[in-house]
């Protein structure tokens, strides 16, 4: 028995990267899953390479700080398929690598509306929907825990989502759980400086006792544990998966 055997999910920012990852483990391991994005062909592209695979998927297009269309895709899910067992809030930004002192208002409110406050919203919608045993999964980063220069404000979001789980396990409780993900350091097209700078990737690779970067799939993995019984007594929580590198606050 596949352990999402029956499940509906809701993967946010899922048509390339981590989202990607988690979007087809869940898949294959039984869900139906709604993939989502900015772009119309980019969810295409999801799509089909998933349905290749023969995975039962859907694609709807959702800019997560867009009202109507965060409506429709809680609504075109429910539509398809009567409810949702998982969220998986994964869109975030990071338009720039200026000191948060030096930061114009207009990029610190997107910082803020994308990496958070779309959350919030986005399960505002969700949750009449919600099942029995349902689970919410937030993205965060180990930036939350270590909010370094060029990173400084896009880590205090991501700070925020570590107290937004705990916050919401209490008040989603006991039909809910609410749990969250930090994921070290990935080199995908969010992180491409990772792929450019040779010197600054060796640098990350020598801060883990792995002595590597993550890969989108080790995020998958966490992810699908999350939303699957095995961990069904765990809320609350956050989860670091950054090959030992140091996360705390």
């Amino acid at each position: 028995m596949k352990r999402l055997q029956g499940k509906v999910a809701i993967v946010t920012a899922s048509t390339q990267g981590i989202g990607f990852a988690i979007a087809e483990r869940f898949a294959l391991e039984g869900a139906s899953v709604v993939i989502s994005s900015r772009r119309q062909k980019n969810v295409d592209a999801a799509v089909d390479k998933l349905r290749s695979k023969g995975l039962e998927v859907m694609g709807v297009v959702c800019h997560v700080s867009n009202l109507q269309q965060r409506k429709e895709l809680i609504d075109k899910t429910v539509q398809r398929y009567g409810n949702i067992d998982i969220v998986v809030s994964n869109a975030a930004v990071n338009p720039t690598v200026d000191n948060i002192l030096d930061m114009k208002e207009t990029v610190l409110d997107k910082l803020w509306e994308i990496n958070v406050k779309a959350s919030v919203l986005l399960l505002q919608a969700a949750v009449p929907y919600l099942k029995k045993g349902s689970s919410v999964i937030f993205i965060s980063s180990i930036a939350g825990y270590n909010p370094e220069q060029g990173l400084a404000m896009y880590g205090v979001t991501k700070t925020a989502l570590f107290g937004l789980t705990k916050a919401l396990a209490s008040e989603m409780s006991p039909d809910t759980r609410v749990n969250c993900i930090a994921p070290g350091f990935v080199p995908t097209n969010f992180a491409d400086f990772l792929v450019r700078d040779e010197a600054l990737r060796k640098s990350l690779e020598e801060k883990t006792l792995l002595k590597r970067l993550g890969k989108a799939e080790d995020m998958a993995a966490a992810a699908a544990f999350l939303a699957s019984d095995d961990s069904s007594y765990i809320t609350g929580e956050t989860i670091v998966v950054a090959g030992g590198t140091q996360s705390r606050l």
